[in-house]
C-alpha cells in the first residue's frame, strides 16, 4: 500500500497530463460509437470553446498547486487535521480522505454554486453548454474554478490528508468528471447498479437539464451517496433532458467573450 501511495506522490507532471488526455480520448471515442444524444454540431468546434476554458483552468491549477504544496508542508509540520488525530489503517484513511474531499470540495461547493446568486452567475457558464459531451467537463469560468479550488484547500486542512491521498482523489475526480459528462448511452442495469454508490453519466445529465427542478439536483462528482443523503438525488428517463439554461439564448453557448462576461452582466436575471 505504501508503494502505491509513493507512486502517486512521486509521479511526474507528464504522467498526470497523460491521465487527463487518456480519459478525454477514451470518452470521446465512446461518444462516437454509443451516443446518448445525436447532437447536430461540429464536435471539434464545440471542443475548441470548452478547451479555451480548460487552458485558463490549467493556469489557475498551477497557482493553486504551489499553494497546495505549502499547505501540505504546514499540515505535516503541525499535525493538523482529522487524520493526524487517529491511528487508522492506511486504506481506511484513504477512503475517508477521498470521501471528505468529495463531500466538501465537490458536493458542498457545487450546492452553493447553485444557491448563492453571485456564485451561480459564475457557474452558469458550465450549464450554458447546449451540447453536453466529455469536453463539457472542462468548461468552467475562472471564478467558478477558483471557488472550487479554495474549498479543496479547506477540505485538505480539515482532513489533514497527505499529498498522496489528495493526488489519488484528483485522479478520481478527473475520471468521474469526464465520464459523467460524456455523451454515451449507459445500460440501465449498469447505471442503476453503479449509481447506488457512484455518480453515473445518466445521473449527472439531469443536472444539466435547462430548467429547475432538475438543474438543482445531483451535485455529486464521485459519490452519489451525498445526493441520496441530502435529498438532492433525482433519476428519470434521460431522453427527457434538454441541455442549456432557460435564462440564456442557446446561440450564445459558443460565444466565448459573451460567456466570460455572464457573471458581470446585470441584464441576465436569475431566480436566486
Amino acid at each position: 500500500m505504501e508503494s502505491f501511495l509513493l507512486f502517486f506522490e512521486t509521479m511526474p507532471a507528464w504522467q498526470k497530463v497523460v491521465w487527463v488526455v487518456s480519459v478525454l480520448v477514451v470518452c470521446w471515442l465512446f461518444e462516437g460509437y454509443y451516443p446518448l444524444f445525436k447532437h447536430a454540431y461540429k464536435k471539434w468546434n464545440h471542443a475548441k470553446v470548452n478547451f479555451i476554458f480548460l487552458s485558463i483552468t490549467l493556469v489557475i491549477n498551477i497557482v493553486f498547486g504551489i499553494a497546495t504544496v505549502g499547505i501540505f508542508n504546514w499540515i505535516g509540520e503541525n499535525h493538523v487535521g482529522l487524520l493526524n488525530m487517529v491511528d487508522w489503517p492506511i486504506w481506511v484513511e484513504l477512503i475517508v480522505a477521498v470521501m471528505v474531499l468529495d463531500l466538501v470540495a465537490q458536493y458542498l461547493i457545487h450546492y452553493l454554486l447553485h444557491r448563492v446568486k453571485w456564485m451561480w452567475k459564475f457557474h452558469m457558464i458550465h450549464h450554458s453548454d447546449t451540447k453536453v459531451d466529455v469536453t463539457s467537463g472542462t468548461r468552467h469560468h475562472p471564478g467558478d474554478y477558483i471557488l472550487r479550488e479554495t474549498f479543496a484547500l479547506g477540505a485538505i486542512i480539515v482532513i489533514g490528508a497527505p499529498i498522496s491521498y489528495y493526488l489519488i482523489y484528483r485522479f478520481l475526480t478527473v475520471f468521474f468528471t469526464y465520464v459523467s459528462h460524456a455523451n454515451v448511452v449507459t445500460p440501465k442495469w449498469l447505471d442503476k447498479t453503479l449509481g447506488l454508490i457512484f455518480v453515473t453519466p445518466n445521473m449527472h445529465k439531469f443536472h444539466h437539464h435547462f430548467e429547475r427542478p432538475w438543474t438543482d439536483t445531483n451535485f455529486g462528482n464521485i459519490f452519489s451517496l451525498w445526493d441520496r443523503m441530502f435529498g438532492t438525488y433525482v433519476m428519470d428517463d434521460p431522453k427527457k433532458i434538454k441541455y442549456g439554461l432557460d435564462v440564456l439564448d442557446d446561440s450564445t453557448d459558443t460565444n466565448v467573450i459573451y460567456q466570460f462576461k455572464i457573471p458581470f452582466d446585470k441584464n441576465i436575471k436569475t431566480d436566486y
